[in-house]
């Protein structure tokens, strides 16, 4: 999703996961109209997982952002992302609607690896492979988070997803 310039004439940079362009060696964004623009690599903050893109583009829509410290549980949540790529075979991003199912969650990979994820928005909206790097809004269609991860058992959505605080988003792409 588009961070806004201060001239409102489209986004400056284009927020997604850093695990979404981990590897490439060319990053493209697409628009739900299905244009396809070349996106360059800003930086990546692999610990917060948050990429920041430039992409040359007049007209692109600018999300609003909201606060994530102000979060209630039980507040609506929308993902909105394209879940399983382009499988679904064309660019129309999809939108699921649930609650904030907690705030500040700690995701630590019990198996003894490197990766964990804290302070993280819980939502059971659902947020299947795909999702990643879409925003979460709230009902006022401020972004309120990041999508990031699900917790599953059989890679799909049960109804445990979570994103990255837009707050901590904004941080990382101001630095």
């Amino acid at each position: 999703f588009g961070f806004g310039n201060a001239n409102g004439s489209g986004p400056d940079v284009i927020v997604t996961n850093a695990h979404v362009i981990a590897g490439a060696s060319r990053v493209s964004v697409m628009t739900r109209e299905g244009r396809t623009h070349p996106a360059r690599l800003l930086g990546a903050d692999e610990t917060n997982d948050i990429a920041v893109l430039k992409v040359e583009a007049r007209g692109l829509p600018v999300a609003p952002l909201g606060d994530s410290d102000s979060l209630l549980v039980g507040e609506w949540a929308i993902a909105i992302g394209n879940p399983y790529g382009f499988l679904l075979g064309n660019s129309e991003p999809s939108v699921t609607a649930g609650v904030i199912s907690g705030v500040g969650r700690n995701l630590v990979d019990r198996s003894g690896g490197p990766s964990a994820y804290f302070d993280m928005v819980q939502t059971d909206a659902s947020i299947n492979p795909g999702n990643s790097g879409g925003p979460l809004v709230n009902a006022d269609g401020e972004v309120i988070g990041v999508n990031s991860s699900i917790y599953s058992t059989g890679g799909g959505s049960i109804g445990l997803g979570f994103a990255i605080p837009i707050n901590r988003a904004r941080r990382v792409v101001d630095d």
